[in-house]
C-alpha cells in the first residue's frame, strides 16, 4: 500500500469519532468541539522499539494496545476523561501494511475502551518501529487532581496490586518460568495493561482525594515524586503484591520488593486520601469496580521516606524505571 492507501485503511480500522470531534482522519489537522465547562488534559509519550518493547515477545496488536494504555493512563491519573488522540508512527521495513494496520487496532480498540477516537497523526519511514502518541482529555476543575497536594496524615493507597508487569517480563526473558493461569495473568499485565480510566473519573470526583498519579515507573519512583511534589514524607507499611510477582520472586529465590517497588508498567493509581474518609470511599469504589482501595501507608509531615520490613523502618530509595539513569 502507499501513503494514501495506508491513511484510508487506517481510518477505516480507527472507526467513526465521538461527537465532539468535527473533522477527524482524512484533512490537514483534526478539529475538535472543547467543552466550555471543563478544563483540556494533554499528555505526550513516545515509544521506541527495543528500548521501551521488543516485537520478539509482543504482538503488533500488543504494542498498541500498550502504547495507547501507558497515554490514557496519564489522563486518567489527572482525574481526566480521554476524548481524543493521534498517533504519529515511524514505520521500519520490515513491517508491511497489514502489519502496521494490526497495530492500529490495538490503538484504536484501546482508545475506544476509554471513550477516546483516533483522529489523525503521521507516518514515516525509520529505523525501527517507534510510536508517538498524544492523548487530549477533558476534567471539571473542581475534579482536577494533581501530584502535589498530598497531606500529612493522608492514607497513601493504590487502585491494586503491582508487579505483574514485570513478572511478565521476567518470564519473557527466561529468568524464571510461571505457568499456568499465573503465567497467562503476568503476560496480559505486560503485554495488553489497562489503563484505570473510569477509576481515574470516580477518585477524580472526590474531594477527599487530595493526589493522584500512576504508577507507570514504579511504585518506589512515583511515590517519592508524589510526596517530594507535596514537600511531604511517606511511610510505606504495605505493599500488595500480584501472585505473579510472589511466585517469581520466590522462584527466584528474591524479595518481592524488586517486583512491587522498582517494576513499573502496573498503571495502577497512586493516591493520597483524607484519613477519615478512606474507609467509606474504599467501599464505595469497592462496590463500583468490585475491589477495594489498597492501602499502602502515610503521608509524614517530614520528608523521610522509609518502608516497614518485619517492623523495622528502611529508607525508601526510588529504584524504578528511569530513561537517562
Amino acid at each position: 500500500m502507499n501513503e494514501d492507501e495506508l491513511v484510508a485503511a487506517i481510518a477505516a480500522v480507527a472507526g467513526p469519532s465521538n461527537a465532539r470531534v468535527r473533522l477527524g482522519i482524512g484533512d490537514d489537522a483534526a478539529i475538535w468541539q472543547p467543552s466550555r465547562s471543563h478544563r483540556s488534559v494533554i499528555t505526550t509519550d513516545v515509544l521506541i522499539e527495543d528500548v521501551h518493547f521488543t516485537r520478539a515477545w509482543m504482538s503488533l496488536h500488543d504494542i498498541g494496545v500498550r502504547a495507547m494504555a501507558a497515554n490514557l493512563s496519564d489522563v486518567a491519573a489527572m482525574g481526566g476523561r480521554p476524548v481524543l488522540t493521534t498517533v504519529a508512527i515511524g514505520v521500519p521495513a520490515t513491517i508491511t501494511g497489514d502489519m502496521l494496520l494490526e497495530c492500529y487496532r490495538g490503538l484504536a480498540d484501546t482508545a475506544r475502551s476509554c471513550g477516546a477516537a483516533v483522529v489523525g497523526g503521521d507516518l514515516s519511514r525509520a529505523p525501527v518501529l517507534t510510536i508517538s502518541i498524544t492523548v487530549v482529555g477533558e476534567v471539571r476543575p473542581s475534579n482536577v487532581k494533581r501530584r502535589d497536594g498530598a497531606r500529612p496524615g493522608d492514607v497513601l493507597a493504590v487502585t491494586g496490586p503491582l508487579g505483574a508487569s514485570r513478572a511478565g517480563l521476567t518470564h519473557l526473558r527466561g529468568e524464571v518460568v510461571l505457568e499456568g493461569a499465573v503465567a497467562d495473568a503476568a503476560l496480559r499485565a505486560f503485554r495488553t495493561p489497562v489503563a484505570r480510566c473510569d477509576e481515574g473519573r470516580f477518585l477524580g470526583a472526590s474531594r477527599h482525594v487530595h493526589a493522584m498519579m500512576d504508577c507507570s515507573d514504579g511504585l518506589s519512583t512515583d511515590l517519592t515524586r508524589l510526596v517530594r511534589a507535596s514537600g511531604a514524607g511517606a511511610r510505606v507499611e504495605w505493599v500488595p503484591a500480584a501472585e505473579a510477582a510472589s511466585v517469581a520472586a520466590a522462584a527466584l529465590g528474591r524479595s518481592v520488593d524488586a517486583f512491587v517497588l522498582a517494576g513499573g508498567e502496573d498503571f495502577e493509581l497512586l493516591i493520597a486520601v483524607a484519613p477519615r474518609a478512606f474507609a467509606h470511599l474504599s467501599a464505595r469504589f469497592d462496590a463500583r469496580f468490585g475491589r477495594p482501595l489498597l492501602r499502602l501507608g502515610v503521608v509524614e509531615a517530614d520528608e523521610r521516606l522509609v518502608v516497614v520490613k518485619q517492623g523495622v523502618e528502611e529508607p525508601l530509595s526510588p529504584s524504578g524505571w528511569d530513561h537517562f539513569s
